[in-house]
């Protein structure tokens, strides 16, 4: 990564070298805080709604004191699918659906409405609503994994709530494909074309892993106990359709569970 220019910003201060946005065709804007990394207290709510909204107004305002000639042609920022409601239960969920209303899908509201914020600034919008990320670089799909690496796997809850999964490496090719793609603008589900319920994906695990699954599920009121209001995280899930993005012409290389948890698993 030597060859890469970095620049340093700080949102919470508003620290930030305009020379970042200088000649560039696009901005993907991913940070936030980490939205499981801690319990769910008022502060901390705070704290991860303000690393999106904030930081995507810091950009907007260095962005609006350079040179229109200096303005990029995109700007693509991250969403996810919690837009839609902790527990969307069986229903098909596309990007026209109903919004939810507990504390993700607030916090994803005010996301993409400073995402859309940038409308004046440059040509193009694009929202990525992430699922649930599969990739080896930490995230729930490791904190999954713990449980049945000792042969404690089990589903949760009740264990048929649906899990809108996409590996990370499509992931990545999904955020280089709205990039280099200019007809694509707006927002897309960023999901897989396959999504599994809780107890099956747990079992999928299981078996890719080579440990048992004879365990019952996990039950809900034991975990809210332990995670509070951020147990639904594990304890809800969404059903959620990619063909809006599939429309534009996306390829998934990874489309079904098992071999995108073998591939994943084979590469550590």
């Amino acid at each position: 990564m030597d060859n890469v220019k970095t620049y340093h910003w700080n949102p919470e201060v508003g620290e930030f070298d305009t020379e970042a946005l200088k000649g560039l065709y696009g901005i993907i804007h991913l940070a936030g805080a980490g939205i499981a990394d801690k319990k769910w207290s008022k502060q901390r709510k705070s704290e991860i709604v303000d690393s999106r909204v904030k930081s995507s107004q810091l950009i907007l305002d260095k962005l609006a004191q350079l040179d229109e000639s200096d303005h990029p042609e995109v700007f693509i920022s991250a969403s996810a699918v919690g837009i839609y409601g902790y527990d969307t239960g069986s229903l098909l969920i596309k990007e026209t659906s109903r919004f939810g209303d507990d504390f993700l899908a607030t916090l994803c509201k005010e996301w993409e409405a400073a995402a859309d914020n940038f409308r004046d600034q440059v040509n193009r919008v694009v929202k990525l609503r992430i699922g649930f990320v599969m990739g080896n670089m930490g995230g729930a799909l490791e904190a999954m994994k713990k449980p049945v690496r000792f042969g404690l796997g089990a589903g949760i809850g009740r264990g048929d709530q649906y899990i809108s999964w996409i590996h990370a490496e499509d992931l990545a090719r999904m955020f280089m494909y709205a990039l280099k793609n200019t007809n694509i603008q707006g927002v897309y589900n960023a999901v897989g074309p396959n999504p599994a319920t809780n107890k099956d994906l747990m079992k999928s695990l299981a078996k890719a892993m080579k440990k048992p699954f004879f365990l019952p599920n996990v039950p809900s009121f034991g975990l809210r106990l332990v995670m509070g209001e951020m147990a639904s995280l594990v304890t809800g899930g969404t059903r959620v359709s990619c063909e809006k993005m599939k429309s534009k012409g996306f390829d998934f290389n990874y489309s079904e569970l098992n071999p995108a948890l073998d591939n994943l698993l084979k590469s550590q």
